[in-house]
């Protein structure tokens, strides 16, 4: 990383996490971007090239042609690439220092494992894809020299607070580091009575109180599987036993983590909710630059709140837990079956209540064994959804409920 432009790659631009990313840019004229890539919304990913004027754009490729017309009758001189071979190119491509990884889901699995196997500064936004490989991935960045830094802001705001390593995430408990503590908002439904939540809408449950995040990842929060899969994620990027993990009910979402010390500190890192500010240290780490972000003053916030979340109101948060603790395939099994119950729940197919139903049920169906391959992991990911699916057009989970 020692070009006077650092060039990146942002995988899922059109997102939030890639929108604030570019704010960041904009901040820091020291950044290029190399390339910019989107599922299906061409429109806006055109847009963020004609800005931008990245080498490569990428897209499936059923939104490829829509792209093309546009890029045709311009004067652009970025190419479009297609698929998860285009993802992969530019994630492992030479000329690029850096790498996003914001794709939302297993589908960043493989560029985010191309980039750490290429020896890329990861900026890793995808909980997924380290959920899902786990040792797998920080082995393939030990070998390669790549660094992966974590981009949601409770993990980042862990990183900030530990004792400064030569290398990126790792933590040594000889610098006396006792436990990290995650803190949640709670989402929209901390104090909703428990019996109306099985009529909850997607439109509700996506109305995050704090953060403006994509519609999978606000499900997420409302259930708090988000943070099951953050508990997870901490398990692995901090090389700590889940007992040295905690999760604290925060609603003001100003204290993004906390890390104890074994004398008794402990070091809190504290912020706007804004995801420019975990995005900014990854990019410069272990610089500061502007993230462009408005100064935190506590004389006019609201009074800080924590509590310790109900589990019996949040079962994902337990099944999430429980799969730290097992390992090997269990949080393969709990993504996959989460990504199909939730999607399924967007689309209106099954109710709120019976997210953590399917992922229960998934879990208990799939024992819990190694996953030493990604050929492994691929393979365990693809049962858990196929059992899923087959769970929700049997209607499980309402005749489990009747």
């Amino acid at each position: 990383m020692a070009r006077s432009n650092l060039q990146i790659s942002i995988l899922g631009s059109t997102g939030s996490v890639g929108a604030s990313t570019l704010a960041v840019i904009d901040e820091n004229p020291a950044y290029k971007v190399f390339a910019l890539t989107a599922h299906r919304n061409a429109k806006l990913l055109f847009e963020q090239c004609e800005k931008y004027k990245p080498e490569f754009a990428v897209l499936s490729e059923a939104a490829g042609p829509e792209f093309t017309t546009l890029l045709v009758n311009s004067n652009l001189n970025t190419k479009l690439l297609v698929g998860e071979s285009g993802l992969i190119e530019v994630a492992s491509n030479p000329n690029v220092d850096i790498v996003m990884a914001a794709i939302v889901g297993a589908a960043g699995l493989e560029s985010t494992l191309a980039a750490a196997s290429n020896g890329k500064r990861l900026l890793l936004a995808n909980k997924e894809s380290l959920v899902m490989t786990g040792d797998l991935l920080k082995q393939v960045a030990r070998d390669s020299g790549a660094e992966i830094l974590p981009i949601d802001s409770e993990h980042n705001a862990i990183f900030q607070c530990l004792p400064q390593m030569k290398s990126s995430v790792h933590t040594d408990t000889r610098a006396g580091v006792e436990k990290v503590v995650l803190t949640a908002s709670g989402g929209p439904f901390l104090d909703t009575p428990i019996e109306q939540l099985q009529s909850v809408t997607p439109e509700q449950a996506c109305l995050h109180p704090k953060w403006s995040m994509g519609r999978k990842i606000s499900v997420d929060s409302a259930t708090m599987m988000n943070k099951g899969l953050e508990f997870i994620e901490a398990c692995y990027l901090f090389d700590l036993e889940p007992s040295q993990v905690d999760v604290l009910i925060h609603p003001q979402s100003i204290v993004h983590s906390m890390v104890h010390y074994k004398d008794g500190s402990v070091l809190a890192q504290m912020a706007n909710p804004d995801m420019r500010v975990p995005i900014a240290y990854g990019l410069a780490w272990p610089k500061r630059v502007s993230s462009g972000v408005a100064p935190l003053d506590l004389t006019v916030e609201e009074p800080l709140q924590f509590s310790k979340p109900d589990l019996s109101r949040f079962p994902c948060l337990r099944l999430g837990i429980e799969a730290a603790g097992e390992r090997g395939s269990a949080p393969t099994v709990l993504n996959a079956a989460n990504e199909v119950a939730v999607e399924a729940f967007l689309e209106g197919e099954i109710g709120f209540l019976e997210i953590p139903l399917i992922i229960e049920s998934v879990r208990s169906q799939i024992p819990c064994e190694p996953a030493p391959s990604l050929a492994i992991i691929r393979d365990l990911d693809r049962q858990a959804r196929r059992l899923s699916k087959e769970l929700i057009l049997k209607d499980f989970c309402r005749g489990a409920s009747a």
